[in-house]
């Protein structure tokens, strides 16, 4: 059985870690601005998800 190379784990760790926080400070430094990754539009479809089926939810009339 291979043995676990916790230095590769650990620096990925601290990789995550330091990508987090520097997002953090992004959102920060730009409050109004947003990255597209969360939306207050709830018509919008999620990301990476199915897009809204037509004929579903509320039908609206054209005439």
């Amino acid at each position: 059985m291979a043995t676990p190379n916790y230095s590769y784990e650990k620096r990925q760790r601290e990789l995550a870690k330091k990508r987090k926080t520097e997002e953090k400070r992004n959102r920060k430094s730009n409050p109004g601005h947003s990255d597209g990754h969360a939306t207050n539009d709830p018509s919008a479809p999620a990301e990476g998800g199915p897009p809204p089926q037509a004929g579903t939810g509320e039908s609206v009339n054209a005439g």
